[in-house]
């Protein structure tokens, strides 16, 4: 293990940069990001890097900022998405949302939880490493993306196009300072039927489209219980999301009405067959078709990345490496701590599920708190995370090291 003399040297250090590490997670805070538009606040973490003596900081293709530290063999990437969703209604926060507020020690800002709250650990952290000699073996990514609209796909975009490929992740959603190990996929699909457009003083020479989709509404919301289930992730769910309709005006029979399905995977549960129990409801008829979502918009950048809107499940077990190396470096620090999963979506969905890369999440704050007015994080855990960070190379190594001596016996 890393012996005690490094351990509290670490502790030092983090203690010595608290004031900074906080003042960068506020300024990043402070920067609207939202709907993909990450650039002033990746030029922002770039200043950071470049400040902390990163080896190369670059944009991908995409309009990701990347940063570079260490010249080792293996491949380790920290994950962290940069951009938030909206602010909603102003009128509901209690504060500016940008500007945010400390309380309690608690930091409330729009995106301090999901999640920029991982960020300055991150950065940081491998910065420390290095300087601490615990990323010997090393090359390590900063990769600061946008994800909120379609995660998985910047990582794959990376993956791709720069042809960088890591043989480890760590992602930045909120954890509860726990060691996160999976969560279940979605696939998302619309249901658009077609019908005849009449006036509605005439409605009987119509044929209305949203009628139409009723009778598959109502079947929807009823068959979670023939869902699939897994002791760990959990068992599968689908939700009707949004609904848009086509018609003349709000005096005509409309003739298209289309609905989305958020269909939540868990283990054992395919998109192919997820799609055909959709069209098996929809029964044997031309007016009313169902299909799997692309997302093709493109990044701030004009960067297009078209993608089926499938998204895998992915879970590792508590005795694979990474996952070992995640609780290790924990309990050298803060003592025993749990494993868990995510109720939403991350960056996994390509890391782990696609790629099969091993992967695991770490970081300050609590899922609940994400997308709400509430969105925060506890500011002592922004800074105890840096540790975390930091230390997480050298205990994997030791891991994978402990892992190949027991192979060899």
């Amino acid at each position: 293990m890393v012996d005690h003399v490094r351990l509290q040297g670490l502790r030092r250090r983090v203690e010595a940069q608290r004031n900074d590490i906080i003042t960068f997670l506020r300024e990043i805070c402070a920067i609207p990001s939202m709907e993909n538009q990450i650039r002033a606040c990746g030029e922002r973490i770039a200043v950071e890097m470049e400040r902390l003596g990163y080896d190369k900081i670059f944009w991908d293709k995409m309009g990701n900022i990347v940063g570079v530290i260490g010249d080792g063999d293996k491949v380790l990437l920290y994950d962290s998405h940069i951009d938030t969703v909206g602010i909603g209604d102003p009128d509901e926060w209690q504060w500016d949302p940008f500007e945010g507020k400390i309380e309690n020690g608690i930091l409330y800002a729009r995106g301090a939880c999901d999640e920029k709250g991982s960020t300055p650990g991150m950065v940081y952290g491998l910065a420390l490493a290095r300087e601490l000699g615990l990323l010997e073996g090393y090359t390590a990514y900063y990769f600061g993306n946008m994800e909120e609209w379609n995660d998985g796909q910047a990582p794959h975009a990376f993956v791709q196009t720069e042809g960088i490929k890591p043989d480890f992740v760590v992602i930045g959603e909120p954890t509860k300072m726990q060691i996160y190990r999976g969560h279940k996929g979605r696939v998302e699909f619309k249901i658009v039927a077609k019908g005849k457009s009449a006036h509605a003083a005439s409605n009987y020479l119509g044929d209305n489209a949203i009628y139409k989709l009723l009778p598959i509404i109502e079947r929807i919301s009823h068959i979670e219980p023939e869902l699939g289930d897994h002791d760990f992730l959990g068992q599968g769910r689908i939700t009707v999301t949004d609904m848009e309709v086509k018609t003349p005006s709000i005096n005509a029979v409309p003739d298209e009405a289309t609905i989305y399905v958020d269909r939540r995977i868990t283990f054992g549960e395919e998109p192919a067959v997820e799609l055909q129990r959709l069209r098996a409801i929809i029964g044997q008829r031309d007016d009313i078709q169902a299909e799997i979502l692309v997302y093709d918009d493109p990044s701030y950048t004009g960067f297009v990345f078209p993608l089926e809107k499938i998204y895998p499940a992915w879970a590792f077990e508590e005795d694979e490496p990474i996952v070992k190396a995640g609780l290790s470096a924990a309990e050298v620090l803060y003592g025993q701590v749990d494993t868990g999963k995510w109720d939403f979506s991350t960056n996994g969905i390509y890391w782990a599920g696609k790629a099969g890369i091993p992967s695991i999440g770490f970081a300050p704050g609590n899922e609940i708190h994400a997308h709400t007015v509430l969105d925060q994080v506890p500011l002592e855990d922004v800074v105890r995370s840096t540790e975390w960070y930091a230390l997480f190379p050298a205990i994997l190594r030791q891991t994978l090291n402990g892992a190949r001596q027991e192979t060899k016996l």
